[in-house]
């Protein structure tokens, strides 16, 4: 699985929960690992936008319904679930779903402890 793809959702996830410090860090990170700038600015509407593909949108579609547990009674249904799985192995779908945790675990941390992005923006 491309790194690309792990920053792009890490980047989503971190989008939704408001932790700039991470949003920054990942974008810099999708960067640095080949992906556009372009695509980058695109995460937030990844929907409408048509740089995609079809693994792309599937693992930004667990990214979202993973990080939004609360916001639904079925939040990762079996579409999303069954849409990742078509496109990733067994390995591949446990390190997006681990990394998804995690970025959520940081997120949690560094809003809470209200962290600023490290880069220039925050000077």
């Amino acid at each position: 699985m491309p790194s690309r793809t792990l920053f792009l959702m890490y980047l989503r996830a971190s989008q939704i929960n408001g932790d700039s410090a991470c949003v920054e860090l990942h974008s810099r990170n999708a960067m640095a690992a080949g992906e556009s700038k372009e695509r980058v600015l695109a995460v937030s509407a990844w929907r409408e936008a048509n740089g995609f593909d079809a693994a792309e949108r599937a693992a930004l579609a667990l990214s979202e319904a993973v990080t939004r547990l609360s916001d639904q009674d079925n939040p990762v249904s079996d579409e999303i679930f069954d849409e990742a799985a078509r496109h990733f192995d067994e390995t591949a779908l446990a390190t997006l779903i681990a990394g998804i945790a995690t970025a959520n675990l940081w997120n949690r941390f560094n809003v809470s402890t209200r962290q600023l992005p490290a880069g220039p923006a925050a000077k």
